[in-house]
């Protein structure tokens, strides 16, 4: 019968290199968001971004995690997550059982910012996990291991959600919430959505002037039968269509309207409003 090796596969230095983030990613501020999140990093406290999907979340903290020079391990939140997945497991290798972290575990190890996106799609008994690393402890039991982990300084836990998308069965409990700092986000302003736009996809600001503003017409429908609002990232994706020589219209209808919504009735008033756009 094999038995666990008394050394864990623990990732070292080099290993934890692949989580740095290499190039600056681009991020254009709107409000104050980068002084909050840097003051959080360095007060040692925890954030909760929310904000609708695709409206920069990810690549904020990609952007921050590149300015504070530290490895950025995120983790897409689903429902099959487990404490498991999180923290680490045995595994055999051979004839030897060895562990191997987890990607928070492996965060906390090496101080790294560990980024739960869409945290609210995680099963509730795993997210209770993470309490013990959002207070004043900063620890991280390691139960398989019986081992107990402090968190270094320069360890942050960040995580995200939508709150449009909120329920009852998918909320976060406030024993949870208000363990964080909060940092709202929306889609950016049109002056600097088109700024995004054309910098993201390389097209003329007169092309992404034009897109920003279909995005802000289909937006206006949310709640007349659109559940939500066309995000910034699939105005970069039709930008980038265009980009590429695809036709304004084709390239915002595969960007815009059919991702958006099944509806024919919703999709037909879209490419009105590309049409009288473009």
């Amino acid at each position: 019968m094999t038995q666990p090796l008394s050394s864990p596969a623990i990732p070292g230095d080099q290993a934890i290199e692949k989580y740095r983030i290499k190039k600056e990613p681009y991020y254009l501020s709107i409000k104050n968001e980068h002084a909050l999140f840097e003051t959080a990093h360095s007060a040692k406290l925890p954030v909760m971004l929310k904000g609708p999907t695709g409206c920069g979340k990810t690549r904020f903290v990609e952007a921050m995690a590149y300015k504070l020079g530290r490895p950025l391990v995120t983790v897409a939140c689903h429902e099959d997550l487990s404490a498991t997945d999180l923290v680490g497991r045995y595994l055999l290798e051979g004839d030897d059982t060895i562990w191997h972290d987890g990607p928070l575990t492996t965060a906390v190890r090496h101080g790294a910012i560990c980024y739960l996106d869409e945290v609210v799609e995680a099963r509730k008994d795993t997210i209770v996990l993470i309490h013990p690393l959002t207070d004043d402890r900063r620890i991280l039991p390691v139960e398989k291991r019986g081992e107990l982990l402090s968190a270094p300084d320069d360890f942050m836990l960040v995580i995200s959600y939508n709150p449009g998308y909120q329920s009852v069965l998918k909320d976060l409990k406030q024993s949870t919430r208000q363990r964080f700092l909060s940092i709202e986000f929306d889609y950016p302003p049109a002056e600097a959505e088109t700024q995004i736009v054309a910098r993201e996809a390389g097209i003329d600001e007169a092309m992404a002037r034009d897109l920003v503003k279909i995005g802000e017409k289909v937006r206006n429908l949310k709640g007349h039968g659109l559940e939500e609002g066309v995000s910034t990232r699939l105005l970069v994706y039709a930008a980038q269509l265009i980009a590429r020589g695809v036709n304004p219209v084709a390239a915002c209808e595969a960007a815009i309207s059919s991702p958006i919504t099944d509806d024919a009735e919703l999709q037909r008033s879209i490419r009105e409003i590309i049409t009288t756009v473009i």
